[in-house]
């Protein structure tokens, strides 16, 4: 298994989001949504591509495969719960956004589950 990085998991997640919110990806809202310039994103494609983890099609629309995708979902869920939780601890949502993109990539499945546990038990108890 191929060791995906921190950049390839950021560009599947910020693909996702942007196809939640508008029919076609191109490369310049993912330079947009990231804040990195379009050579970048150019750079960034074209290994995504090779990875089998993106389509191009007409007019340079970006589109997930069912892998990017389950990556990009993956990761997604991860960034929302850590969220989550950070803002359950009363960590402000500036820090609570930068420190769940750092936390996503490198969290344990075994941490990430027993998170997973605790929310859902204070989901409960809230209801």
């Amino acid at each position: 298994m191929e060791k995906r990085t921190k950049a390839i998991e950021d560009y599947l997640e910020a693909i996702l989001i942007l196809e939640d919110k508008q029919k076609e990806v191109h490369s310049i809202e993912i330079a947009n949504f990231l804040n990195v310039s379009k050579p970048a994103v150019a750079k960034a494609m074209k290994e995504l591509l090779t990875l089998g983890y993106i389509t191009k099609i007409k007019y340079g629309e970006i589109a997930l495969t069912n892998e990017g995708k389950k990556i990009a979902k993956n990761t997604y869920e991860k960034h929302k719960l850590i969220k989550k939780f950070l803002l359950s601890i009363g960590v402000d949502d500036f820090n609570a956004e930068h420190d769940c993109c750092l936390i996503e990539h490198v969290i344990s499945k075994v941490t990430l589950s027993k998170l997973k546990e605790y929310m859902n038990k204070e989901d409960n108890k809230n209801e």
